[in-house]
Parts: structure tokens; sequence; C-alpha cells
């Protein structure tokens, strides 16, 4: 039950990051489009899925809650503060969305929300990336570090390379849904952006060097997590030359390996801690008989409709959207 929980928990996350993200990203483009027919296909893009991804990140909060409540506990005693914010963000980019339609006068307040709103969740989680990776200020299972134990450079420097990861998921993503201005304006970002996210990804290492993070001796220990880096450098190549050849049905695939194989790094540093270096899967797993509980429910019938429901979802939408199609 353990495993298949933390399993479930890890697959949640990633489905989040990959699909939240790309609509995330849509939305920090969204801030830039030149006008507002541009605006109006971005929406158009996003607007069959992107409800239904945010249920990922519902997914994984109540996975932590009813399977790892020792660290559900933990990590919201920690980001009390960044998850309001985060929060906050995520209601006006959904209000914003449904407003900036109905509103004249005041659309321009609307538009900055939903981009503005799209910036700080990614930037949020960015920074609680960071903050674990540094360790949490964690002694005898619990959070010791005050409102802002979280806070660091560090964090800040990861916040910010998570922005430019998703908005290079959002410009592959209208590269590929789209035609005309809106994909011109995709292709024009996307090689900046991989080469912010590759940039990021070097100053990350090298920061974490000069800290001396523990989290980089397990690379010494465990060779074999070389391979994630190499997928994701192999997968960086690829999208460099798919972008060069408009290769539009490439980018958001690449990208999807970018972002995979630096999950794939970050769970094979992080494991068997949930929290690192102070709480480990076990230690933070609720009573077999909670989990078995949860299995009959959650993980029998709501995973697997949940998946299914987005496979055909994304079945039902994929290939180019027709500009003149409303589907909000």
């Amino acid at each position: 039950m353990i495993d298949f929980w933390a399993a479930a928990l890890g697959l949640m996350l990633l489905m989040y990051v990959l699909l939240d993200g790309f609509d995330l990203g849509v939305g920090m483009l969204f801030g830039i489009a030149p006008h507002e027919a541009a605006r109006r296909q971005m929406m158009r893009v996003i607007a069959p899925v992107w409800d239904g991804n945010e249920t990922w990140l519902v997914l994984t909060a109540t996975i932590l809650f009813g399977a790892f409540p020792h660290v559900y506990a933990l990590l919201l005693s920690a980001f009390y503060l960044p998850l309001l914010v985060m929060l906050a963000a995520i209601i006006l980019r959904g209000v914003a969305f449904e407003f900036r339609y109905k509103s004249i006068g005041l659309r321009h307040v609307w538009d900055l929300g939903f981009a503005g709103g799209s910036v700080l969740i990614a930037f949020v989680q960015g920074a609680a990336i960071g903050a674990l990776v540094q360790e949490l200020p964690v002694r005898g299972g619990q959070y010791v570090g005050g409102a802002f134990g979280w806070f660091s450079p560090f964090a800040i420097l990861c916040g910010l390379g998570l922005v430019f990861g998703y908005a290079l998921l959002g410009a592959a993503w209208l590269c590929a849904k789209t035609e005309g201005e809106v994909r011109d304006l995709g292709y024009r970002y996307l090689p900046r952006l991989l080469a912010a996210v590759l940039v990021f990804l070097l100053l990350a290492f090298t920061y974490a060097i000069g800290l001396d993070l523990r989290v980089l001796h397990r690379w010494s220990e465990r060779p074999a997590m070389m391979t994630f880096p190499a997928i994701g450098l192999a997968a960086s190549t690829v999208l460099a030359v798919a972008i060069r050849r408009r290769y539009d049905g490439a980018l958001y695939p690449m990208g999807m390996l970018i972002f995979g194989s630096a999950f794939g790094t970050l769970v094979a540093s992080f494991l068997p801690y949930m929290v690192p270096f102070s709480v480990t899967i076990d230690q933070a797993a609720a009573p077999h008989a909670s989990l078995a509980f949860l299995f009959w429910g959650a993980g029998v019938v709501v995973l697997p409709i949940t998946l299914i429901y987005t496979a055909v979802v994304y079945r039902v939408f994929r290939g180019k959207i027709d500009p003149e199609t409303n589907y909000l």
C-alpha cells in the first residue's frame, strides 16, 4: 500500500506539471499577445482542458492528506504563506478567464489578472521545489523555520526557473495547436525560453555546488541518476532542431521529456525521503488500514476514471484549433 500511494503521488505530480504547466505557460504568453484576436485564440487553445488540468493538483493534495498526513501537515506549516498566495492566484486566474469575456471597460484588468496569476502560480511552485532541495528546517519531524523559513536566493532562482519552464511548454503548445500569428509568436519565443531554461539549470547546479547541498551527494552514490540529465540534454537538442525546422508535432513532446527527466532526477535524489532529508516515505505514511480504505475509493475508482477522462478529452480536442470556433 505504501509503495502504491507513493507511486500514485508521483504520477499525480508529474501529470499536473506536464498538463497544467502548458496552460499556465499559455497564460504567461497571453500577457504579451499583440492584440485581442491573438488573446482570444490563446484562450481557445486551453479552454477545453485548463480546468481539468487543475484536477491533478487537487488529487495530489488529497493523496498527501489521506496517505501521507505527516508530510501534508509539515509542508502546509512550511509553505503556509506562499500556498495562500498560490491559491489566491488560482482563484484570480479562474475568475479572470471567465470575466474578461463579459467585461469591456475593465478587460485589461482581467487580462493582467490572468497573466499575472499564471506567473505567480508557477513561481510559488518553483520556489517550493527549491526550498525542498535546499532542505527545510525540520527537527524531530516538525517544521521549525517560521513563516519565511523556506525563503532563500536558491528558492527564488528555482521559482524563476519554473516560470521559464512553464512558458516553454506554453509556447510549444501554441505552436502545436495554432496557425498564423499566434504560432509565429510561439516560435519567436521558444528559442529564448529554451536558452533561459538551460541557463537556469546551469546556474542552479553551480549554486547547489557552492552551497554543498546534500542532494548532490546522491549523484556519486547513485551514478545511474546521470541517465535522467542525459535524456533531458538529448530532448533539448531535439527541441532546438524542431524549433529551427518548425516541426510542430515534436515541440511539446520534447518539452514533456525535458520536464520528465528533471522530475526523475528529483525523485531519484530524494528517495527514500519525501521531505529531504528529514522524513522518509515509511515514516510519513498513514496506518495500513487508512491506506487500504483509501485504495478502494480513490485508488480503484477516482484515479482510473480521471486518467481515462483526461485521455478522452485530449483525444477529442486533438489537432489544430479552429480559430472561428468558440470553445468556451
